[in-house]
């Protein structure tokens, strides 16, 4: 795709993207429209499965709008998936790492392919607007593509170490990762595609099979990406598919014995639960999470206030604000505060809320009725603790009556002690606070479980004290693009420190495909 120069799609690219983009996802989506309330299979073992208990997918744009039905599994399902996958681990193990390769790559190829397409059922599914659902698509290929490259480039992940000095004797040693075996990758609501294709592509090419169950509301779009990878000529039973509550068949996967591993993506809450219940193994076995967030941007009174307020609204009201890298609290040295109040409020007030099939929509509904409702429940409580400066009403009228339209949302001199400085709302909502200095706008910062995302803007000097002292896993400066959004595989590899993820190293960086292996070393002795 080119627009006068070659058009790549990221995160921070996705402003200003060429017209046949949109002219494409336009078809794509009048055709998916068209086609709307299939049946969704579970897939176990390579056989399509269906059940008597169903459950029907609706728009949270329009909660008339019917876009699949799929199957509500049991816990004899989960385990079929188990077992299946359990079979097919030999032989897809042992194939050469360079023919996995091969195979992965042909599945991002296929998900390119299908990009409006899928992006279209993004859209409806999750209420993303265009650009967000197409750069959702993209990340999965790029994802998938980037695990491969990092298997190619560590040639397998086989490396000769040191001899050791036995005279008359050569004994050599090698370092080789292998897979630990059956991998669950269990994703979410808000990145469906990324945070399913992602981690299922870096499972399979480090060579474990690999169980899905998606978030009961999004399980049409991990149900086309299980059909690339199907296409690719991914083995029965290396990737098994099932759908269903998370009571019942969310369980049986996280408490059997014969997983081991785990990949999840969604709230803090479910992720340790799960931490500590699959725990109860008779082994350790690694769970790879990413727990949410409750991120800052810190402005200094040097910072370009224009940069920053858009940054600032670009993270806390992209999706809206339903990422776990979402700007949610926004600390201002004193002298800059009015100014940049006044700048986001203006900004935000112009950002469009409506149905995210329109080219002009940025902001979408959110999810479901939950989520509606805490909106209404948190802007009462924060128009009451300070005030609010922009937004603050959910849009219940004409066409946006039969979906979960919130305003985007500035709120202003809230008490630091409140409880909604900690709590992760999930929403589009964003607190601004003066503070005195940097000093304390960095204290204030890192004074809360989560490490996901930060964003700062000032001076040079400003900035390098900003990287040495701020406590998160991935952080941005001076960034108009987004204050802490945009990650994308080789670029700003996405990951959380403290309550926000599990592991330390980033998805989509140069540490994460190895979580998925575990390391042997080889001993041979030989006489000269």
């Amino acid at each position: 795709m080119t627009h006068e120069t070659p058009f790549r799609l990221t995160y921070s690219t996705m402003f200003d993207p060429p017209e046949e983009l949109h002219t494409q996802f336009a078809q794509a989506m009048d055709t998916l429209k068209q086609n709307l309330g299939q049946e969704i299979s579970m897939l176990i073992n390579g056989e399509e499965r269906v059940v008597a208990e169903k459950h029907t997918e609706r728009s949270p744009i329009n909660t008339d709008l019917h876009l699949v039905t799929y199957q509500k599994g049991s816990t004899q399902d989960a385990q079929d998936a188990i077992a299946a996958a359990r079979q097919a681990f030999p032989g897809w193990s042992r194939m050469y790492w360079d023919e996995r390769v091969y195979l992965l790559r042909k599945a991002a190829d296929l998900i390119d392919r299908r990009l409006f397409e899928i992006s279209a059922s993004l859209t409806l599914e999750v209420g993303k607007n265009r650009m967000e659902a197409l750069g959702d698509v993209a990340e999965t290929a790029d994802l998938i593509r980037y695990a491969c490259d990092q298997m190619e480039a560590h040639r397998g992940y086989r490396a000769k170490m040191g001899k050791d000095p036995l005279v008359g004797l050569d004994s050599s040693n090698t370092s080789v990762l292998k897979p630990y075996g059956v991998w669950v990758v269990i994703s979410p609501f808000n990145f469906p595609s990324a945070l399913t294709g992602g981690p299922v592509g870096a499972a399979l090419v480090a060579g474990n099979t690999v169980v899905i169950k998606p978030a009961s509301n999004t399980v049409w779009t991990p149900s086309l990406l299980v059909e690339c990878f199907r296409q690719a000529g991914i083995p029965d039973g290396v990737i098994n598919f099932v759908t269903g509550p998370g009571s019942t068949v969310g369980n049986a996967l996280v408490e059997s014995k014969d997983i081991d591993g785990i990949t999840f993506t969604g709230s803090y809450e479910v992720g340790m639960d799960i931490y500590r219940r699959f725990a109860q193994g008779a082994y350790v076995r690694p769970v790879i999470l990413e727990l949410g967030g409750k991120n800052p941007t810190i402005v200094s009174k040097h910072a370009d206030l224009d940069d920053a307020a858009i940054g600032i609204a670009r993270s806390a009201f992209g999706l809206q604000g339903q990422k776990c890298s979402a700007c949610s609290r926004v600390f201002v040295e004193t002298e800059a505060y009015a100014a940049l109040v006044e700048r986001l409020a203006a900004l935000t007030e112009k950002l469009k809320v409506g149905d995210p099939t329109e080219r002009d929509t940025y902001m979408g509904p959110v999810i479901d009725q939950a989520s509606y409702d805490d909106f209404k429940t948190f802007t009462a409580e924060l128009k009451a603790a300070g005030k609010i400066v922009a937004g603050g009403e959910v849009l219940s009228e004409g066409a946006l009556a039969k979906g979960y339209f919130c305003q985007p949302t500035v709120v202003a001199d809230v008490p630091l002690d409140h409880r909604l400085w900690k709590h992760e709302m999930f929403l589009p909502i964003v607190m601004v606070h003066p503070v005195k200095d940097l000093h304390e706008a960095m204290l204030l910062a890192n004074d809360i479980g989560y490490g996901l995302t930060a964003g700062f803007y000032g001076t040079e000097t400003e900035v390098g004290w900003f990287y040495d002292h701020i406590q998160a896993g991935v952080v941005y400066a001076n960034r108009p693009l987004g204050s802490t959004t945009g990650a994308w595989p080789g670029y700003q590899p996405f990951g959380g420190w403290k309550g926000s993820g599990a592991s330390g190293k980033n998805a989509g960086g140069l540490y994460y495909l190895p979580l998925y292996m575990r390391e042997q070393i080889q001993n041979q002795v030989r006489r000269p």
